[in-house]
């Protein structure tokens, strides 16, 4: 019976022995897939961040630049804004200087425009009213100096003098046929005038002058205007 006994401890040693190392290298292929499988997770984790990143970069990247673009949006309105403010305060300021300046003014302009000298002149209802008749006076008055020869000055002071230059200026006015004439017509123009021969016109209205210096003039007055 000894002998069985000593056989049977030494089946059950051997038994032990191989159940340990078969538990040992399952430990140590779990241990082993456990630590893959954390690489893998830290991989993978690493992977999402930076693909995460990547993709909340793009979304800022896009963000700033609408920002941007929206601010200079923001900023050119402004400035045509002001722009507009500036040309429109001009536009005030040609409509009302005084009486003696605004006939002046609008004379001088006729004469400038006028090619012929037998133009028409159109211009508000209420500045033909009120200084129409005094503008085309003037500047027939001008285009007649043009056109009339000037005496010297020491006869043009004496009172004969004056009634001969009054009689060349009205003689070349007859001879030249020079005449700007006060159009009936009224218009609805802020200022100056609109200037006629048969089919032609030529637009001396304030508000037209104004808009076409400001098309000419807008980068300057941009640039004056906002100096960085």
């Amino acid at each position: 019976m000894e002998g069985i006994e000593k056989i049977t401890a030494k089946i059950a040693q051997d038994a032990q022995a191989e159940i340990s190392r078969l538990m040992a290298e399952a430990d140590e292929k779990v241990g082993a897939i456990q630590a893959e499988a954390r690489a893998q997770a830290q991989r993978e984790a690493a992977e999402i961040e930076a693909r995460g990143r990547s993709a909340a970069d793009e979304r800022l990247e896009r963000l700033s630049s609408a920002s941007q673009m929206e601010r200079r949006k923001l900023e050119l309105a402004a400035k045509q804004e002001v722009l507009g403010e500036a040309f429109a305060l001009a536009l005030e300021k040609l409509c009302t200087l005084p009486e003696k300046e605004y006939i002046s003014l609008l004379a001088k302009l006729a004469l400038e425009a006028s090619s012929s000298g037998k133009e028409q002149l159109i211009f508000s209802k209420k500045d033909r009213a009120s200084v129409g008749k005094q503008v085309v006076m003037a500047a027939n008055d001008a285009l007649v100096k043009e056109r009339a020869p000037s005496l010297p000055e020491e006869v043009a002071k004496s009172k004969v003098g004056a009634f001969v230059d009054k009689l060349v200026h009205n003689t070349t006015a007859v001879v030249t046929g020079t005449g700007l004439t006060l159009s009936e017509e009224t218009r609805d123009i802020k200022g100056g005038f609109i200037m006629v021969d048969g089919d032609v016109e030529i637009n001396c209205a304030f508000e037209t002058l104004v808009r076409l210096q400001r098309e000419q003039m807008e980068k300057k007055v941009a640039d004056a205007l906002f100096q960085s």
